[in-house]
């Protein structure tokens, strides 16, 4: 009952992550939960379309164990599925897998495959397409994992004709957040089309102008309502709220205060949690940002709460480091340790040789207004310490490239997420030196060395010491200006419901209505 215990309490969190996980560890296997393999129980009569209006166009690549966007992840939800899923509480659980062993040891992870349940291509999935899709992602036949954390796969193998092994090289209980990874079909490439498992299948991209998704129905649980769903891509803000007034799209989420505040009758406007970090990201290499003084001296430069009041009507939960309030028992409150203070920056600046402060160039991606929007405020505010900001506004592939891949930046506004994977580790891990999402050119050797401890430990209690001593290193160092988790504001025409949040950064189409 320990390792039930561990695994338990390890994915929840105080807030959102409150329900119970769905059992694992301990040698006693994960309840299925009750599903018709077919699809076919109840399947409604789906002859509707929705037109859901999104900021940023997918990756190029659509490839689901490479997907760096989290605009791409929240839309390639619907179409991919892991052996695990997450549900609204922030629980894990069994999708493509009927069940799970987590042994004792904490490295052996053990699936019985769920009976039934289709690709999209019409295939049905078996071991082979399990053990090939995880030791894609693990990079075990290239050794270039495409997704980082699964470099801990020693092996994967197939026990029976039901049955998948997953073997770590270390203890490493929280590995299940990250079996959410697409199981494809075996030895095919997102080249050969995307195949998926989930209520929705692909049916087309137009490069910068939409995406069309399509219920699927041979789906293995309950399907999906709304028969087709185009993504319609607006990078421009004005148009989006033009787009909405007009009835060109049907549901936006991630609007700006000022822009939900826009629509008239017609409209519901629902709030929730964006599960974001957002700041102002610093590049640590870069000239004057390489003195922590500096750093520090623009933390304390920045009124936090004011900029909630200016751009989101004061919604929004201020943050002090990279973890956000969902993760309850992870999350360090370190709000007050940069209060806002005028004279302190000046005086910092001054220590570090910027008496009369210097310039700074702030690059944001310009399809996201709510971060434009935080730029501008950040640039008034930082006026009166002495640092002249420009803005530089970029569209979404120009900002992946130069800053996020190349780190050709100053700084930056966005907000990072979990990736998808509901672990409060997955926060911290691009601050590790060495790591490819490392876009702050961060480094230092203590927070390596506790990042290291933190993942080896196995016992909860010391594990979540180390995380807020993460926390800790990051708001101390100034890694960032750390800013806010903002609240999600989700326009919604009326007669469309079901609409429902999660803990991570995804849009679930299959609950969606349209009633009437």
């Amino acid at each position: 009952m320990k390792i039930l215990t561990r695994i338990l309490t390890l994915l929840l969190s105080a807030a959102l992550l409150a329900a119970a996980l769905c059992g694992c560890g301990g040698g006693k296997p994960v309840a299925s939960q009750t599903a018709d393999p077919t699809g076919t129980a109840g399947q409604p009569e789906a002859k509707s379309e929705l037109t859901i209006g999104i900021s940023q166009d997918l990756d190029d690549s659509l490839d689901p164990h490479k997907m760096t966007a989290a605009g791409t992840r929240e839309v390639l939800f619907n179409v991919f599925e892991g052996l695990v899923k997450p549900d609204t509480e922030g629980n894990l659980i069994p999708a493509v897998a009927e069940s799970y062993v987590i042994a004792d040891t904490g490295d052996t992870f053990t699936f019985k495959l769920r009976e039934g349940v289709r690709f999209h291509n019409g295939g049905t999935v078996t071991v082979g397409d399990v053990v090939y899709s995880i030791s894609r992602a693990a990079g075990l036949e290239t050794g270039e994992p495409l997704i980082a954390a699964f470099a801990a796969v020693e092996s994967v193998e197939a026990a029976d004709g039901q049955t998948v092994v997953i073997k770590t090289k270390e203890p490493y209980l929280e590995f299940l957040s990250y079996l959410t990874a697409a199981i494809i079909p075996e030895g095919s490439s997102p080249a050969d089309g995307l195949v998926g498992t989930g209520p929705y299948k692909f049916v087309s991209r137009a490069a910068q102008e939409n995406v069309v998704l399509e219920r699927f129905a041979d789906y293995w649980g309950e399907p999906a309502s709304i028969e087709k769903v185009t993504f319609k891509v607006i990078e421009n803000a004005d148009m989006l709220v033009m787009s909405l007034k007009s009835g060109a799209i049907d549901l936006c989420a991630h609007l700006t205060a000022s822009q939900a505040n826009e629509l008239g009758d017609g409209f519901t406007v629902l709030e929730g949690s964006t599960n974001v970090v957002q700041a102002m990201y610093l590049n640590n290499a870069y000239g004057p940002l390489q003195d922590v003084r500096v750093r520090q001296a623009l933390c304390y430069g920045v009124d936090r709460q004011g900029i909630l009041d200016l751009v989101a009507d004061g919604k929004g939960s201020i943050l002090g480091s990279s973890m956000y309030p969902a993760f309850g028992k992870y999350y360090e409150d370190l709000t007050g340790l940069y209060p806002y203070d005028v004279e302190k920056a000046k005086s910092l600046l001054a220590d570090a040789g910027y008496a009369d402060g210097f310039a700074l160039e702030i690059t944001v991606p310009g399809n996201y207004q709510f971060h434009v929007d935080t730029a501008q405020a950040l640039a008034e505010q930082l006026r009166e310490i002495g640092v002249q900001c420009t803005i530089k506004t970029v569209e979404w592939s120009s900002w992946l490239e130069t800053v996020y891949q190349n780190r050709e930046y100053q700084a930056t506004v966005v907000g990072f997420d979990t990736s998808a994977a509901m672990t409060a580790q997955s926060l911290l891990a691009r601050f590790e030196s060495t790591s490819r999402k490392n876009v702050c050119n961060f480094a230092s050797e203590d927070y390596d060395e506790t990042y290291a401890a933190a993942i080896a430990e196995t016992d909860e209690a010391r594990q979540i010491a180390l995380y807020k001593q993460l926390e800790t290193i990051l708001a101390e160092e100034a890694a960032a200006v750390y800013i806010q988790d903002p609240c999600d504001l989700v326009a919604v025409r009326a007669g469309v419901t079901g609409y429902r949040f999660y803990p991570i950064y995804v849009m679930d189409l299959s609950s969606l209505k349209i009633e009437g």
